[in-house]
């Protein structure tokens, strides 16, 4: 066993908002992925956070800066509905290189143990170049769930999985695209990887 460093990792956090980012009211979004970012990784981050407006060019822009800037994860917040200044998903696969269907498949089942109206939802994930770009819901609460999952309560101390979430997937894909090794504190969520995968420590 080596005792390596944690790898650093760059990170995009993109809220997206017509009405926070115009200041009539606080944005959320930011503090909330920062939040569980920091608390759920090892790695040192760098965060390139951006508070933008609903407006699908200027979504895509950023994103393809953030890629550009090496980012290798990208996470948005927010314009995933069905309402019309909502483009956050149409701005995501503009960028694509590769559609990752599976996260936004996964995020609408966790968000449906909680509301019906979660089949209204639009998440997209992407790659494009060596970068991760997931679209996630835009209340703190729902992104929290989405990330790290739901516990069976049935199963006590244990804190068996009930429902995983999207992030104990993220680290191998970003192992995949050429991207740093992400490391998980497991109370957060746990990642998985094949075993030949994992790097001793």
């Amino acid at each position: 066993m080596t005792d390596l460093p944690f790898e650093p990792i760059k990170i995009g956090i993109v809220s997206i908002s017509d009405r926070a980012s115009t200041g009539v009211y606080e944005d959320k979004g930011l503090p909330a992925l920062q939040d569980w970012l920091s608390r759920a990784l090892f790695n040192p981050i760098t965060f390139e956070p951006r508070l933008i407006p609903d407006e699908k060019e200027r979504i895509s822009a950023t994103l393809i800066e953030l890629v550009d800037a090496g980012c290798s994860l990208i996470l948005t917040t927010g314009g995933t509905g069905p309402a019309l200044r909502d483009v956050t998903p149409e701005a995501t696969l503009a960028v694509a290189d590769k559609e990752m269907p599976g996260f936004g498949e996964q995020m609408r089942q966790i968000s449906l143990k909680f509301v019906p109206t979660a089949i209204l939802s639009r998440q997209v994930a992407v790659i494009r170049g060596q970068s991760l770009i997931i679209n996630l819901p835009g209340q703190p609460k729902s992104i929290a769930e989405t990330l790290e999952g739901l516990k069976d309560e049935s199963a006590g101390a244990s804190g068996q999985q009930g429902v995983h979430g999207i992030f104990a997937a993220v680290p191998y894909c970003v192992d995949l695209i050429g991207g740093p090794y992400m490391e998980t504190r497991d109370e957060m969520c746990k990642a998985f990887r094949p075993k030949t995968a994992i790097r001793p420590r």
